[in-house]
């Protein structure tokens, strides 16, 4: 299966700017996956959205609410959310540069690759990539996407870019509560030597490919033989059971429903409104904006 882009927007350094998309670097297609099966019926557990003494609710009547400290809530409409306007929406701009080693690994979080959208853009790019590996340096920016502003790393990755994510400063926990009942005593001399020789016989460069998931093998293992042993307990499926795969209410019914309960004018509008609103979104705003905890 391509990839497929999860941002697109401009890489900026300075004056220059360059066309790019944003794809995950992470693979999680081959890892096994189960679905939660009622075992009396056979079928597949639903999730559905639901408020206490309410029952099930459309996805159109859920707003967004932000907690105060007196236990009330402060709504949003997601339309208010979608307004703030952000330059990092569409811009990744290098900000500053590091050494390549000064950012521990506690801060990174996800990686990413960065590439350009068309060959127009390939130049820049390519400059941008080797006058990182030359000074061996990596650069710093923030972007939005998925309705959150993440601080990014961007660094040379083969022929390419890599752009990894990093936590902030607010996101990690301090570890000096967890160490400081660890004693800073002198380490036993002997049992230092012995340990730093095990240490350099087991070094080697690293190669990915030499380590493999053992957990998840011996369940694809355990799955395939329990396909072939006909007693293997089976919950039969069939197109009836693929409404109740969602795990979230279909939006298309819930749109439906909310255009025949207001008789169509009010949702036609509502409708019109959010396209136009993405339409506007999509083509970058350089406003400054705030970000708000929202849950």
């Amino acid at each position: 299966m391509a990839s497929r882009a999860i941002w697109k927007g401009q890489l900026r350094l300075s004056l220059v700017s360059i066309p790019v998309e944003i794809h995950s670097a992470r693979e999680s297609g081959n890892r096994v996956s189960f679905r939660q099966i009622h075992k009396p019926s056979g079928k597949p557990v639903r999730y559905e959205k639901v408020v206490q003494g309410v029952g099930p609710v459309e996805s159109s009547d859920i707003m967004k609410g932000y907690e105060t400290d007196g236990g009330d809530y402060i709504l949003l409409e997601p339309d208010e959310i979608d307004s703030i306007k952000l330059e990092t929406k569409k811009t990744l701009e290098l900000v500053q540069f590091v050494e390549q080693g000064e950012i521990a690994p506690l801060w990174f979080d996800r990686p990413y690759y960065v590439v350009p959208t068309d060959e127009l853009a390939e130049d820049a790019y390519r400059v941008v990539r080797d006058a990182l590996r030359k000074a061996k340096k990596v650069g710093l920016g923030q972007l939005t996407m998925r309705g959150k502003e993440y601080l990014c790393a961007i660094r040379p990755c083969g022929d390419g870019i890599l752009m990894e994510t990093l936590h902030y400063e607010s996101d990690i926990r301090k570890a000096d509560p967890l160490f400081s009942g660890i004693e800073d005593e002198a380490t036993d001399e002997e049992l230092l030597a012995v340990a730093t020789q095990l240490i350099d016989k087991k070094t080697a460069p690293f190669h990915p490919a030499s380590f493999e998931d053992h957990y998840a093998k011996a369940l694809q293992d355990l799955i395939d033989r329990k396909l072939k042993n006909k007693r293997t307990p089976r919950a039969k499926g069939g197109s009836e059971d693929k409404p109740e795969e969602s795990n979230v209410v279909d939006l298309m019914d819930a749109l439906k429903k909310s255009l025949k309960d207001s008789g169509g004018s009010k949702s036609s509008s509502r409708s019109s409104s959010s396209k136009s609103s993405g339409s506007k979104s999509s083509s970058g705003a350089k406003s400054g904006g705030s970000r708000k905890k929202a849950s």
